[in-house]
């Protein structure tokens, strides 16, 4: 049994870690990864690869950074090929990057089964490209694998049939398991960097909605090089918000007040979050990661997907509207955690579900329909 698993971006490999780790305790399970591109920079690609452990994709589509159409229609138009050529009995995608919408409509145009990790999420802000790309490849999918019991109820109520629907719990968690002490272990981030534990504020700034928009980047950089007077604020510099700061030149300045280093490896990031005392970010991924860790967060946007975070008391929204507001929001969130006894994001072992039901589902289904044997072989 052939399974293609499409990746482009930091979370999708780190949920990947968890899945592909799963599907290779089957013998009849042969996985092929796709990867897009989307992420190019080393530290964001091939050193998560390494570290853990997802075999090799078996192609590498390179596409690269692009406007949205431009490169969701390039990566639609190569992983066509790809599946044509391939001929897998399901396609897995992850999240709501551009890499999952194109791999969503290439298998649903070429009638693959699809299963989509990490569904039902929901902001509810459609000025966001995510939940436009969330809501599309829900309602492509035939397999929704979903992390929480609020994303259950977002599909149920977009009448989604309940054949689909599974309720598994979150990958991130179960990699948040088994990589969290060996990150300790093994990285030397804190000594490289000069910090000490606990004394210090993390800070990750990506999400287009506040580097391409000059206005929004400047309030936050305000507000952290105001808190760096405070506390020592980390800036692990992702490509884009690189260039946006270079765009609206305030790299020298940002560089002058911040701990700005380069981009990370998984484990260095892990143990950048474990020992903060607050993590300030508009990362999805990073708010729960900063959860499994108990590390207070600060969210740099309008509204969250994950609004379980929100009601437990350990995350907040700051939205990058004025420097005294998110500044404030800052200093609010260096208060102490309230106690959290609950985890609605499952016990660890979301992939070993996720694979069990992939491998029924996908070495059970039945031959192939004529319209589909004629586009793989066309």
């Amino acid at each position: 049994m052939r399974i293609a698993t499409i990746v482009g971006a930091r979370p999708q490999f780190v949920k990947a870690a968890a899945v592909s780790a799963a599907l290779r305790t089957f013998a009849s399970v042969d996985e092929q990864i796709i990867h897009t591109g989307q992420h190019y920079d080393e530290n964001l690609s091939q050193l998560f690869f390494k570290e853990l452990q997802i075999p090799e994709p078996t192609y590498n589509l390179e596409i690269g950074s692009l406007g949205h159409g431009a490169q969701i229609g390039r990566m639609l138009e190569a992983l066509e090929r790809v599946l044509i050529k391939t001929k897998p009995d399901g396609v897995i995608v992850y999240g709501d990057t551009n890499s999952t919408l194109a791999g969503a409509l290439a298998a649903a145009k070429l009638c693959l089964p699809l299963a989509h990790i990490e569904a039902g999420l929901r902001s509810y802000n459609r000025a966001i490209p995510e939940e436009t790309n969330r809501v599309l490849t829900d309602h492509c999918s035939d397999l929704l694998f979903a992390p929480t019991t609020t994303a259950v109820e977002n599909l149920r109520k977009e009448g989604v049939p309940e054949d689909k629907l599974h309720f598994v719990g979150d990958v991130m968690y179960d990699v948040a398991l088994k990589y969290g002490d060996k990150a300790e272990k093994s990285s030397d981030v804190l000594a490289r960097a000069g910090l000490e534990r606990s004394g210090y504020v993390l800070a990750t700034i990506h999400r287009p909605s506040n580097t391409d928009n000059g206005t929004r980047l400047r309030i936050i950089m305000s507000a952290l090089m105001q808190l760096s007077r405070e506390l020592p604020v980390v800036l692990p510099l992702h490509p884009r918000t690189r260039k946006s700061l270079i765009r609206e030149h305030l790299l020298e300045a940002v560089s002058a007040k911040l701990h700005v280093i380069e981009a990370v490896g998984y484990l260095d990031m892990v143990t950048l979050e474990k020992n903060a005392c607050l993590i300030a970010t508009d990362s999805g991924g990073v708010q729960k990661e900063a959860f499994f860790y108990h590390v207070s967060c600060v969210t740099l946007r309008e509204e969250t997907e994950w609004p379980e975070l929100l009601e437990l008391g350990c995350n907040r929204l700051a939205p990058p509207t004025t420097v005294v507001g998110m500044l404030s929001a800052l200093r609010k969130g260096l208060e102490p955690l309230p106690p959290i006894d609950v985890n609605p994001y499952g016990d660890g072992r979301s992939a070993s579900r996720i694979a069990d039901i992939l491998v029924q589902r996908f070495e059970n289904k039945t031959v192939a329909s004529e319209e589909n044997q004629v586009l793989l072989q066309n």
